[in-house]
């Protein structure tokens, strides 16, 4: 997740659009000291295409590549087949499946929050709650430790293009269990000195969508809500019919089919605000689990 922000005599505007939801904050100002982007070669490039993302603006961490703003590619991520990383895209007019989703329903999910302070206990705990009140076949529970999901921390500050990733996740597994792990940036200029627990909340509850399947609303056109030094398209759009195709989409009954909804909490940047689950929403996830 990013959000965006426009630095200008010292004071932090929130330039990204009205719209909210996901993954980075954009601060642009030379009074902020940016994160050099670290190159990656032809080979890791070709790879991340092969999977159906867009190879602009990747950044490492550690062994591993940032993607999208917010998604996590392993080493071995990049050597799997395009058949085998599931995702849920909500996206362009319609929202749409994938071939492959969390599996073994109905299913609890086991979160836990290792060694952050105790707002982000708070709002992950916000987060589940915000789920499990949709009465899914998949549920969510807070554990003190390990679990399925593990929210850790990471500090980095702002990249070289003004973005500051708020935290990062990834997609489920090719046997159908949830992704593992999200990242929360503690930088202070993610979410300042004093977090509010509600804009974190926002973001844990984007990170637990990726890693149940769900993509970026706007992933045809970052733009939309991250400006438009966003980044455009993340990836390619492959077919709805062919279930060798990587991510795939298949269209959900009873969301939209003739405008774009842009009121989603899984658009890629973040305005700053605690945004929730909207209407489409709960259809989308109602019809999958």
């Amino acid at each position: 997740m990013k959000k965006q922000l426009l630095l200008k005599m010292g004071v932090c505007i929130v330039c990204a659009s009205s719209l909210l939801t996901a993954c980075t904050k954009n601060n642009q100002g030379a009074d902020k000291k940016a994160t050099p982007k670290t190159a990656i070669s032809a080979d890791v490039a070709q790879k991340i295409k092969n999977l159906g993302f867009s190879a602009d603006n990747v950044r490492k961490m550690g062994s591993n590549y940032i993607v999208e703003g917010d998604i996590m590619l392993t080493p071995a991520n990049l050597s799997e087949a395009n058949t085998t990383s599931p995702v849920l895209r909500v996206a362009e007019t319609e929202q749409y499946q994938t071939h492959n989703l969390v599996k073994n329903l109905p299913r609890t999910i086991t979160v836990s929050v290792s060694n952050l302070p105790t707002v982000y206990a708070t709002a992950t705990a916000n987060a589940v709650a915000r789920y499990n009140a949709l009465n899914l076949t998949l549920q969510f529970q807070v554990v003190s430790s390990g679990g399925d999901m593990v929210i850790t921390g990471f500090d980095e500050g702002v990249d070289s293009d003004g973005f500051i990733t708020l935290g990062y996740s990834g997609f489920p597994t090719a046997s159908g269990d949830p992704y593992n792990a999200i990242g929360m940036n503690t930088n202070a200029d993610a979410y300042g000195s004093n977090p509010d627990v509600g804009y974190l909340t926002s973001v844990i509850q984007h990170e637990m969508g990726h890693c149940i399947g769900m993509r970026h609303t706007d992933y045809f056109n970052r733009n939309l809500s991250c400006g438009v030094n966003g980044g455009g398209n993340e990836g390619s759009t492959y077919s709805s019919s062919d279930p060798q195709d990587y991510p795939g989409a298949v269209h959900i009954p009873g969301t939209p089919t003739k405008t774009f909804d842009a009121g989603s909490w899984m658009l890629a940047c973040s305005s700053g605000t605690d945004r929730t689950f909207n209407a489409n929403d709960k259809i989308a996830l109602n019809y999958l689990y």
